[in-house]
């Protein structure tokens, strides 16, 4: 039985450990060859999908798992905490990064130096920020996350990514130096920065010291809607998305649910129903900016001239939608958890299809102009559509269902229904344009021996494993995602229970024993 307990204990943090780990060995080996570094990659990678597996089936029927480092008790050690949302999150960001690292072997990894390394420390701090049960420890993960995606976002360089990726930099170091006067504030106004710890003081907060923690409150909102690309915070998000290489913007397609997260995690456990006088503290916020973030990013969707930007504006709308879901309370919270998880697939499907599709139109890319038809139109115009049918929301497919439920838990608000539903046929009306100029708006592919000078040869791109693998394996999760609605709903449901029982949290971290 001790046995067991140490291997769970140990199980919490072997998420974090794994990706630090292999990223300092592929740092250690960046002067060998580019198969090994891969092999490397891939099989920390599928590991990672295991440990997280294996994280989630222990978390699922309720428990919390609490990793003491040091064996310090709260608050006055670090801790780490898996519970059904951590883990759940850390499930998506395993299926999204071995999806995006299969297809950045197709030649994304050789376009600058320690690709992989930047990739594994990507991951070490996106699960460090889901596991840690600290304020100033998820500011420090945080800026491990970002610093590995500043890399990213520029690797391979190139002017239009160099200036959204500096912009991307400086809008998020903005980000963490309001970070740092947030967790300040709130420091000096309640005297811990241990979550369980703070959402017991919180509850008590001396009178002389409201302004304070309200102050550091609202700055964490800031922050956390900056990472979310909540209006109006958003506009470093579109053209750092659509200017990197689709590998690196799949896998920041889980970068905005950090930020959602996040808020989520705070809202729940700090300004909850048992927060006394910050009880509702984001409340009057959440709901009017995540309306104005869901229109204002579907007029992008109207507005973009390529795929990438599109797919970049729809990953913005996915955000409205999301904390929309997460202001109407329980039933909103479990519809949106089971939409999160569609929305990162759909968003990273799209970057990924994006790129296939420009390298094989010679002149256009993937712009919205009059190009040859492309060789395999059929194909590739098969796989847009069914992406198409999951970005926008239509059945049968899992955004369906996930905007489905989140109507559903919205009967008292009409304006929600409206801008929901609008966004929707918007985004169609955008997708349809799309796939229209994409495959259909086409000129007679010239001849590829003896063409007339100056006339463009339609490129023959050869279907690659590491484009199939990838692309089918999103579209496999989406309509497993589909096809396990019922459960997924179910396990979502039971994840926002668990966050609307803050006490739940609080007796596993602060509680007697290890």
């Amino acid at each position: 039985m001790t046995t067991a307990l140490c291997w769970l204990d140990h199980l919490v943090i072997a998420p974090v450990l794994l990706p630090f780990s292999a990223g300092v060995l592929l740092l250690l080996l960046r002067d060998q060859s580019m198969v090994m570094q891969r092999s490397l990659a891939l099989l920390a990678g599928l590991l990672q999908l295991g440990l997280t597996i294996a994280l989630l089936l222990q978390v699922a029927d309720g428990q919390m798992l609490v990793y003491r480092l040091g064996d310090w008790p709260a608050p006055w050690g670090i801790v780490l905490v898996a519970d059904r949302l951590a883990a759940w999150m850390l499930l998506l960001t395993g299926l999204l990064a071995l999806c995006a690292l299969v297809y950045a072997l197709g030649g994304t990894d050789t376009q600058g130096r320690h690709f992989h390394v930047l990739f594994q420390m990507q991951l070490f701090g996106l699960t460090g920020a889901f596991l840690t049960g600290d304020l100033f420890n998820l500011f420090v993960f945080f800026e491990i996350l970002l610093i590995a995606s500043y890399g990213l976002a520029l690797h391979g360089g190139g002017p239009l990514r160099t200036r959204a990726g500096l912009h991307y930099v400086v809008m998020n170091l903005l980000g963490s130096s309001v970070f740092l006067f947030a967790a300040g504030l709130i420091y000096s106004a309640l005297g811990s920065l241990n979550l369980a710890d703070l959402a017991v003081k919180a509850a008590r907060v001396p009178a002389d010291n409201l302004v304070l923690a309200r102050a550091g409150g609202l700055l964490l909102l800031a922050v956390f809607g900056l990472k979310a690309a909540l209006v109006p915070l958003h506009l470093w998000l579109p053209a750092a998305y659509a200017n990197t290489s689709a590998a690196v913007a799949a896998l920041f397609a889980i970068m905005t649910k950090v930020g959602i997260y996040a808020i989520l995690r705070t809202h729940t456990l700090l300004f909850g129903s048992g927060g006394g006088e910050l009880a509702g503290l984001f409340d009057p916020w959440l709901l009017p900016l995540a309306l104005v973030t869901l229109a204002l990013a579907t007029l992008g969707v109207l507005a973009a001239q390529n795929l990438s930007q599109m797919a970049a504006y729809l990953v913005v709308a996915s955000v409205g939608t999301l904390l929309a879901a997460l202001a109407l309370g329980l039933p909103g919270i479990a519809a949106g958890l089971y939409y999160l998880v569609h929305s990162s697939f759909s968003a990273a499907l799209l970057f990924l299809l994006a790129d296939a599709i420009r390298r094989r139109r010679p002149l256009a890319g993937d712009r919205f102009t009059s190009d040859a038809d492309m060789a395999q139109h059929a194909l590739w115009g098969s796989l847009f559509f069914i992406a198409a049918i999951a970005a926008a929301g239509l059945p049968p497919l899992s955004g369906f269902v996930g905007k489905f439920l989140i109507l559903r838990a919205t009967p008292q608000h009409p304006w929600v229904w409206a801008i929901i539903l609008l966004a929707a046929l918007a985004s169609v009306m955008a997708l349809a344009r799309a796939g229209s100029a994409l495959f259909f708006n086409t000129t007679a592919a010239p001849a590829r021996t003896g063409n007339l000078a100056g006339t463009p040869v339609v490129p023959l791109v050869p279907l690659a494993a590491h484009e199939l693998l990838a692309i089918g394996g999103l579209i496999g999760l989406i309509l497993a995602l589909t096809a396990g609605a019922g459960p997924g709903f179910d396990f979502a449901q039971a994840m926002a229970a668990q966050l609307a029982d803050p006490a739940l949290y609080i007796q596993a971290v602060l509680g007697a024993g290890r």
